[in-house]
């Protein structure tokens, strides 16, 4: 909250991991760093911290150009390397589609 600026309100209403909270991190991400673009992501990498409607491998990913935020939710399978490498695979991979206009 304090260094991305995600709404306290936010966190009560929709959780640390959901769309909402991905989308105000990327936004608060660019504007602290002053840059074109950013990635942030939220999620549970697992083993453990899932919740009901919340399962282990649930990653939001949100990529900011500018006014525009795009966020995909994602059920990565596999354990917490998985997870985050599958994390980090598909945000470079939208921040490519992003760039070149394709979303």
């Amino acid at each position: 909250m304090k260094v991305l600026g995600v709404k306290e309100q936010t966190l009560m209403d929709h959780g640390a991991v959901s769309e909402d909270t991905a989308r105000e991190m990327a936004a608060g991400a660019r504007s602290l760093l002053g840059t074109d673009t950013a990635i942030a992501v939220t999620g549970i990498a697992g083993p453990g911290g899932a919740v009901p409607g919340k399962p282990v491998g649930l990653v939001y990913i949100a990529v900011a150009d500018g006014p525009r935020i795009v966020v995909s939710r994602n059920v990565f399978e596999g354990g917490r390397d998985d997870v985050r490498r599958s994390t980090v695979s598909t945000s470079l991979e939208l921040l490519e589609e992003l760039l070149r206009g394709l979303l």
